[in-house]
Order: structure tokens, then C-alpha cells, then sequence
């Protein structure tokens, strides 16, 4: 692992791992879930917790809990997050390999007011120490490490900030309430919940190359969401800023909320949520400047209890209508499964249009190709310390896309990644 990783791997394992009396950790599961979330309210309404997920976006209500929580006087607590070290082996000629850390830390805060109820959101994030060039992987496009090249066949990092959010909440009716939500750094109205909250990838360590399809604004300096619940329905609003994240991760660029966004949701059962949404994106590549970005997305996410503890699976769609260019869309459609209380099952593909592959002055420059991607992962989880689970695990992805490509990557290049994980 890089070296420049390890003394965060090493303070958050002790963190991890530290007794905590006061703290219950949601060990997994569909048995746990109702006693972990019990008087849990939501943020946003008069709902139980474990239907939110990142941002202001919903799950199915039966998604398990996981993290720590805690209740002190009138606060709710929860603590979540995770880290994995991760080998990476790209194949094919454009392939590459490294060995990398990713993280994610949120911490989470409700309590009850005279008029409604306020909520904090912090998550943080390690990727930084990664360097801004990211990780190696294949037909993966977006953003820049020196602020003049685009990345490509590269995952980008994270910011080490990725949420600082305030909401307020006030319940109209037994069944409706309406909300905001506010901070220097948050998730707009826009995408289904982004990956690394969505049960269905969060054992998944790879960002989905349909990311900058669905998800890619969880990130955006500068956000205020407004919204109302009726019942198993939410409408929410966004003004954000609609800039992605430049290559300095540690900073926090604030600029002005020129972007918006809406997005309805409807959880008609406990098992099942979806979304359909839409956005104005002002300028979000920094490499390309004066091009706004119209973003249309629909998902659907399902729990399905035929075996296993839990299995939640994800059909998205994507499309980016440039006000520059073609347009573009995104298919994925994801899947995990706990098998048992120590092992995962998991699995990703995705149908994509890519014209991002190729510099200027390349022969292919300015071509748009659909790239499929499958991958299939397992994570074994072989030790509990306190309140976080250790596991190892691996996966390994093939790629399929136009035969004009097979000069450059290769014919059907397969990747493979193995990783060590401690979860909270």
C-alpha cells in the first residue's frame, strides 16, 4: 500500500476497534434491522431512519442499518464508515496496476426542537493521500489530476470533505412533513443514492463508470434542498453549484448555486424506492468550459428476501444532454447479496457511452463508444473487534466494446483487484 496511506489506516483501525460501552453496532441483517433503527426517526419526516441514505435521497425501508449509534440526552448519533486497501491489476494494454487506499467517514446527529427537528452531516474521506491522479481503471473518464489533462482509463479521488450539511424538518401531518437541507458541501436533488451508500455497491470498492451519469454531483460545494413528503412520496428542489471538484482535494471550493435540480421519489412498499429526476448543470468540467450539462436519471431499487439475510439490487439510467456535443446515456444494474452473516456476494453491469477515451490528436479523438462492463466480487468477513468487521475480498471485471478499440485496449482485457476491508 502506499506508504503515504498508512498512518490513517493505522489511527482509524485503532478508532475503529477502541471499546465503546455506549455504542450498539448493527452487526447485519434483516433480523437486526428493525431493533437497530427503533425510535430512529428521519431527517426529513415522520418516517423510520432506514429509509434515508446519502443526501436527501431515499432506499427501500427495509434496508439494513449499519454503523454505530447512539442516543445521549436529546441526540441521536450514528457513526459509519469504512476502509479498504486495495490491489489493483488493470488489464490489457492500457491497463496499469497499483496498490491504493479508499475511505469514507460520515457521522450523523438528529435531535428534536420546540418547531421541528435539526439534523448534522459530516462524511469525510482519505482519498486525497492517493495523489490526484487516482486509480487505474479501464474505460473510466472524468475530471483531471493537474487541471489540464482529463483523466482517463483513471477513477478520480475524493475530497477529503464530502458532506457539511444542517437540515431542519417539521412534520405537517402523521403522514407529511417538509424539509431542508443546507451546507457548504452536500448532495443535490439529482441521482439515484450514490454508490458508496447504495447497499446494492458498498461492498463493491470500484466507482461504477456510470458514475458521471447518476451520481457524480454527491459531491458539490455549495448546496440548499428544499422538500415535501406526502405519505410514501417526496419531492425535493436543489440550487447547488454545479462545478465539479477540481484536482485540490483538500480545498473547499464554494462558488456561486447557478445549478438546480428536482427529483421525485416513491417507496410504495418497504422493499421497494425509485427515482426520477433532473438537472441544469452549469459548466461541471473544468475542462471544459462555457458547456452546461442537461442530467436525466431514473432508478429502482429492490430488496428481495428469496435467500440470504438480505440481497438489494439496482437498475439506473443515466443521460447527459451537453449544451456543447452529443448527448449520452448510462446504463447499470447492480446486485448484492449477504449470504451469511460473513460472506457477500456481489455484482455490477453497465452499457455506457464513452467519447472521452482519446487525447487530442489521437486517431480515435472525438469518438463515442458503448462500453459493457461485468464485474463479480466476494467479500468474506473473518473477524469482528468491537463494533468493526474485518474482510478480505476480490473481483474481477471484462469489458466488452467495438472492435475499433481492439488496437488500443486490448481484445476482452480483464481486471482483477483484491482488498482487505474494516467496515463499521
Amino acid at each position: 500500500m502506499d506508504p503515504r496511506c498508512s498512518p490513517f489506516v493505522v489511527v482509524a483501525c485503532l478508532a475503529l476497534v477502541l471499546p465503546a460501552p455506549q455504542l450498539r453496532a448493527q452487526e447485519s441483517a434483516a433480523e437486526e434491522a428493525p431493533s437497530a433503527s427503533m425510535d430512529m426517526a428521519g431527517l426529513y419526516g415522520a418516517y423510520d431512519m432506514a429509509r434515508e441514505a446519502s443526501g436527501t435521497s431515499w432506499q427501500p425501508d427495509s434496508t439494513p442499518m449499519e454503523g454505530v449509534h447512539e442516543m445521549r440526552g436529546p441526540w441521536m448519533g450514528m457513526l459509519h464508515g469504512f476502509i479498504d486497501a486495495i490491489y489493483d491489476d488493470q488489464g490489457g494494454p492500457r491497463g496499469a496496476q497499483q496498490t491504493f487506499s479508499t475511505s469514507m467517514l460520515m457521522l450523523m446527529a438528529r435531535r428534536e426542537l420546540a418547531e421541528g427537528a435539526l439534523g448534522l452531516r459530516l462524511m469525510l474521506s482519505a482519498d486525497p493521500l492517493m495523489g490526484a491522479g487516482g486509480y487505474p481503471l479501464l474505460f473510466q473518464t472524468g475530471e483531471t489530476a493537474d487541471g489540464r489533462v482529463p483523466l482517463i482509463d483513471r477513477q478520480h479521488p475524493h475530497n477529503l470533505l464530502m458532506e457539511a450539511a444542517a437540515t431542519w424538518s417539521r412534520e405537517l401531518s402523521a403522514a407529511s412533513s417538509v424539509f431542508v437541507y443546507a451546507g457548504p458541501a452536500g448532495e443535490p436533488a439529482l441521482g439515484p443514492t450514490t454508490f458508496m451508500h447504495r447497499l446494492s455497491a458498498t461492498d463493491d470498492p470500484v466507482a461504477p463508470l456510470t458514475h458521471h451519469w447518476l451520481d457524480s454531483t454527491h459531491v458539490s460545494y455549495g448546496v440548499v434542498t428544499a422538500g415535501y413528503v406526502i405519505g410514501q412520496f417526496k419531492l425535493d428542489a436543489s440550487a447547488f453549484n454545479g462545478r465539479e471538484p477540481d484536482q485540490h482535494r483538500y480545498d473547499v471550493e464554494l462558488r456561486s448555486l447557478d445549478s438546480y435540480s428536482a427529483r421525485l421519489t416513491w417507496n410504495p412498499g418497504a422493499d421497494l424506492s425509485m427515482q426520477l429526476s433532473r438537472g441544469h448543470l452549469v459548466v461541471p468540467e473544468q475542462l471544459e468550459p462555457g458547456v452546461d450539462v442537461e442530467r436525466t436519471t431514473a432508478s429502482v431499487s429492490y430488496n428481495a428476501h428469496a435467500f440470504g439475510q438480505w440481497w438489494q439490487t439496482t437498475l439506473a439510467w443515466g443521460r447527459n444532454s451537453p449544451s456543447a456535443g452529443r448527448a449520452s446515456s448510462g446504463w447499470l444494474l447492480e446486485s448484492a447479496a449477504k449470504l451469511t452473516a460473513t460472506q457477500t456476494l456481489f455484482g455490477r453491469v453497465e452499457h455506457v457511452a464513452k467519447d472521452e477515451l482519446f487525447l487530442p490528436g489521437a486517431p480515435l479523438y472525438g469518438g463515442s463508444f458503448m462500453v459493457n462492463a461485468v464485474s463479480l466480487g466476494y467479500v468474506y468477513d473473518f473477524l469482528q473487534l468491537q463494533s468493526a468487521n474485518l474482510g478480505i475480498g476480490g473481483l474481477a471485471s471484462t469489458y466488452g466494446f467495438p472492435s475499433a478499440l481492439n488496437p488500443v485496449y486490448g481484445y476482452r482485457p480483464t481486471s482483477f483487484m483484491v482488498f482487505l476491508r474494516v467496515r463499521l
